[in-house]
C-alpha cells in the first residue's frame, strides 16, 4: 500500500499498560490491562479523570488478580469493557454510561467464554480476547492467538445483548509473521463496513507471560466477506494494543493507537497512524 505515517501525538501521565481506546468529541477514553479504572482524557485542556470500573480499584493490580481489561467498544451512549478471559478472574464485562459517567451494569461472561472456547476449539490456556466491536446487532470478539495453537479467531455473536439467545460464528485467520513469529490480534475497530485491526508479534507461547516484542501490523477485513483486504507492518518495536478511529479527510484515514509497555510505569504515549483510503 502507499506510504503510511506513524507519529507520537502526545503523552498522558497517570495511565499505565494502556490496552484499549475510544475517541469521541475531543475526549479519549482509555483502559489499562492492570487497572481497575476507565480513564477519560480531555485532549483540549489536557485534563485526566478516572472512573471506577470495579470495587476498590487501583492503578496497578497484581497480575494474578487483575481483571485484565483488554477490549473497549461502544454503541450509542454506552461503553463496553471486556476482560480477556485468559484466567478465571478475567471474565467481567462492564457497561459504562457515557452520559452519567458511571457504571450501569456489571456482567460475568464465564459461561459465554466457555461456550466460545468449545465452539472455536480453543483450549482455555489459549483463550485471550483482546478486541471487541459492537454495531448494535452483532458483537465481534477477537481472540489473540499468542498461545501454542496460534488461534487468531473472530467470534461473531448475533444478539443485541450478550445474555439473550444468539447465533455464533467463528472464523480463524493466519496473520503475517515477523522473524518466524506469527502476529496475533490485539485490537480492532469498525469504520464504514471495514474492520481495521492491530496485530503484534510477541515471542511467547503463553497468553499469560510476556515475550520479546518483534513489531505490529495494521490490517483491514471486509465485513461482508470477513476476508483480509491488506496488512501493513507499522513498527518493529511497539506492542500496539489499542486502536480507535480519529478522522477521515483528503482520502486519508487517521487512527489513534496506544501501546502496552508491560511495566508499572504510569505513562502512556498516544500515537497517530495515517493511512491512505483505498
Amino acid at each position: 500500500m502507499e506510504k503510511f505515517t506513524l507519529e507520537i501525538l502526545f503523552q498522558i501521565i497517570g495511565i499505565g499498560s494502556a490496552s484499549g481506546l475510544f475517541y469521541n468529541n475531543d475526549a479519549l477514553y482509555v483502559i489499562g490491562d492492570n487497572s481497575g479504572f476507565l480513564y477519560e482524557y480531555n485532549m483540549q485542556n489536557q485534563q485526566l479523570q478516572q472512573h471506577a470500573l470495579i470495587d476498590n480499584p487501583t492503578q496497578n493490580i497484581p497480575k494474578n488478580l487483575k481483571p485484565d481489561f483488554e477490549s473497549l467498544t461502544h454503541h450509542n451512549d454506552t461503553l463496553y469493557v471486556f476482560g480477556s478471559g485468559s484466567t478465571e478472574n478475567r471474565n467481567k464485562m462492564i457497561e459504562f454510561d457515557l452520559k452519567n459517567k458511571a457504571v450501569s451494569k456489571k456482567n460475568n461472561l464465564v459461561d459465554l467464554y466457555a461456550l466460545m472456547q468449545s465452539f472455536g476449539e480453543i483450549k482455555p490456556e489459549d483463550f485471550n480476547l483482546e478486541g471487541a466491536i459492537f454495531d448494535g446487532e452483532n458483537w465481534y470478539l477477537f481472540n489473540r492467538g499468542n498461545g501454542v495453537s496460534n488461534k487468531n479467531t473472530i467470534f461473531t455473536i448475533h444478539a443485541k445483548k450478550l445474555d439473550e439467545e444468539f447465533a455464533l460464528i467463528s472464523v480463524n485467520y493466519k496473520l503475517p509473521k515477523i522473524k518466524g513469529v506469527r502476529s496475533s490480534f490485539t485490537d480492532a475497530v469498525l469504520v464504514d463496513n471495514k474492520i481495521y485491526f492491530l496485530s503484534t508479534a510477541e515471542d511467547t507461547k503463553s497468553t499469560y507471560d510476556d515475550g520479546e516484542i518483534l513489531g505490529s501490523f495494521i490490517g483491514r477485513i471486509d465485513l461482508k466477506t470477513m476476508k483480509i483486504d491488506f496488512t501493513q507492518k507499522i513498527t518493529s518495536t511497539n506492542k500496539f494494543e489499542g486502536l480507535t478511529f480519529y478522522k477521515k479527510e483528503n482520502n486519508k484515514i487517521e487512527f489513534l493507537l496506544c501501546e502496552d509497555n508491560d511495566t508499572e510505569l504510569l505513562e502512556t504515549k498516544i500515537y497517530k497512524l495515517t493511512l491512505p483510503i483505498k
